[in-house]
């Protein structure tokens, strides 16, 4: 089977293998594939019920009117390694105890190791009203792949009135996405004349607009130039798509609220996330329902035999895919290392990546790790915009993710070892 053949998915009978992979997302896959370049003898399984892999970080882009929807998706059978078995069924248990996870046809699967990344659940529904909503009456969110186009299509017949853009509490996947949406809908109208007839509104949990202080003095000047109000400490609760209403829970600093209805025209919304509730009911999760992890080495500190990338961590780093292309270098080599009976060679630094499209062709790209440190990867000043990122976001980086992070070839990914920098 070549590299470019297709997978099929194998029946879940009684199965072991040497590594077992929750998850088929950019961390599961590309993990995955690091593994099997350093040791093509590893038998090693995924389990994921998915179907399609989804190429999340240019839906910003669809929803700008940037990106065609169609390039962001492949079929799952398409990008899993080579030599790597596929189980089509979903975990619905895990038991570290025994070494095994339980499916859902109600086989169980036995391992050496395993690797937990299964990537956030999107919590619409605790949004009363937005589930019935979603995808009409001006409601829409660039974090579905099926309403991404819906949101270009909103913002393209936008003739004015009120655009309102939600964050809901971190931690969410790519901590910027939810006012990327936001400042390129505003450049649109700002290049057709409509920002006079617009009020733009971003309703965010966060006391500040950005977790890195460094970016945001960039970030603010296009809150100005867009004229946009920052509604803090604003927490959506409902929508009532019939009416046009979206109702808030606005918090005072002494932490008491109220609610306030807000007319729109359209509405972007980006949902609580979490761990998946099979993670958060097992003995893998921490106090948070996170998959516990040292943030160093990714691996577990009470199962020595499991480790954790993705989204569904406990370490502080940014939930990007850039982080995920950085831990699967360092899961891959220190689970390695363990299995071998080595001390485990590499640290993971924090490291994520966001970049901020502030306007069409122009982008703040944000890279930090752990508290906040600036680790850029480019001779460029990431903390104002700039047409370079621009280009490496929207050409550029889907390649690196299709042809080189989901097949191993790690591409400014090498982390650091401990005592080295």
């Amino acid at each position: 089977m070549s590299s470019d053949a297709s997978a099929t998915p194998t029946p879940a009978t009684e199965h072991s293998a040497d590594i077992v992979i929750m998850g088929a997302g950019a961390a599961g896959i590309s993990v995955a594939a690091s593994l099997r370049r350093r040791r093509p003898s590893l038998s090693i399984t995924i389990v994921d019920p998915a179907d399609t892999h989804y190429y999340q970080p240019a839906w910003t882009l669809v929803g700008a009117g940037e990106f065609d929807q169609a390039r962001t998706a492949r079929p799952m059978s398409s990008v899993i390694p080579e030599g790597v078995t596929w189980l089509q069924v979903a975990v619905t248990a895990f038991a570290p105890e025994h070494q095994q996870v339980l499916l859902s046809d109600g086989r169980r699967l036995s391992y050496r190791y395993l690797i937990v990344a299964p990537g956030l659940q999107l919590n619409w529904e605790a949004i009363d009203g937005l589930t019935e909503t979603l995808g009409r009456n001006g409601v829409t969110s660039n974090y579905r792949f099926d309403l991404a186009p819906y949101t270009w299509s909103l913002v393209n017949q936008f003739s004015g009135g009120n655009a309102l853009f939600t964050q809901p509490p971190m931690p969410i996947k790519c901590a910027g996405a939810p006012q990327k949406a936001m400042y390129l809908s505003a450049d649109t109208w700002r290049s057709r004349g409509l920002l006079d007839k617009t009020k733009i509104e971003f309703h965010l949990v966060a006391p500040a607009l950005f977790g890195v202080k460094d970016y945001i003095p960039a970030l603010m000047e296009y809150v100005k130039r867009y004229n946009i109000s920052l509604n803090h400490l604003s927490h959506l609760r409902a929508v009532d798509g019939e009416r046009r209403v979206a109702r808030f829970e606005i918090f005072d600093a002494d932490g008491q609220s109220q609610f306030v209805d807000k007319p729109f025209d359209l509405l972007h919304v980006v949902p609580p996330q979490s761990a998946p509730d099979v993670l958060r009911a097992s003995p893998l999760a921490d106090a948070a329902g996170w998959c516990e992890v040292d943030h160093a080495t990714l691996r577990h500190p009470r199962f020595a035999n499991v480790f954790g990338l993705g989204d569904a961590i406990s370490a502080p780093n940014a939930k990007t895919a850039a982080a995920a292309r950085k831990q699967a270098v360092v899961v891959a080599e220190n689970l390695l290392a363990a299995m071998d009976g080595r001390p485990l060679p590499l640290h993971y630094d924090g490291y994520g990546a966001c970049p901020l499209t502030v306007e069409h062709g122009k982008i703040v790209l944000a890279e930090f790790g752990y508290g906040g440190k600036l680790l850029p990867t480019f001779p460029i000043d990431g903390t104002h915009a700039n047409r370079f990122a621009w280009v490496l976001k929207k050409y550029v980086l889907p390649k690196v993710y299709w042809d080189y992070m989901l097949r191993g070839r790690e591409w400014l990914a090498q982390p650091s070892r401990p005592g080295h920098r």
